[in-house]
């Protein structure tokens, strides 16, 4: 949780940036479904997992961990472009280096690895199934051809060395 809160410090400070320069926001009318979801699934997390019976789930919690070099690689990759919300700054290229010559929208893929692995890893089964089904309906119907419809302005960057 605190791993997030940060996240959202440095996300807060990226879209400052992106606004100075003359950002325009995609999404917005889907942006607190966000909201619900994500604190919603760490609620369930603690509360199914506390429940659940049979101890660790080492694979599905080697998962997880996996999962966080991943997520800072597309931070990194993305530098001043990473946020929360699809900001699209004119003049901007779309990146293709890092994590996102291999797959077109990898912090969706780490999202997805963590909601189903986390809870997995402590039994919370029901938090899994219900996190990866309504991330899956939030992503695959809304988000991502939201940010596509977005990054169609921009260039296609070339790739890192």
């Amino acid at each position: 949780m605190v791993q997030r809160l940060l996240e959202l410090r440095v996300a807060r400070a990226n879209e400052r940036w992106a606004r100075e320069h003359g950002a325009v926001e995609y999404g917005r009318e889907h942006y607190p479904l966000f909201f619900l979801l994500h604190p919603a699934w760490m609620l369930g997390l603690l509360w199914e997992g506390r429940r659940a019976r049979g101890g660790v789930n080492w694979g599905a919690l080697l998962l997880f961990v996996l999962a966080q070099p991943l997520r800072y690689w597309v931070i990194r990759t993305l530098g001043r472009y990473w946020n929360t919300r699809i900001l699209i700054v004119p003049g901007g290229e779309r990146v293709t280096g890092g994590p996102f010559q291999y797959v077109r929208h990898p912090n969706y893929a780490v999202v997805a690895l963590e909601l189903a692995s986390g809870p997995l890893a402590v039994g919370a089964w029901r938090t899994a199934l219900a996190g990866t089904l309504l991330n899956a309906a939030l992503l695959l119907l809304i988000r991502i051809p939201a940010e596509e419809r977005a990054l169609r302005g921009y260039r296609e960057a070339t790739p890192e060395a």
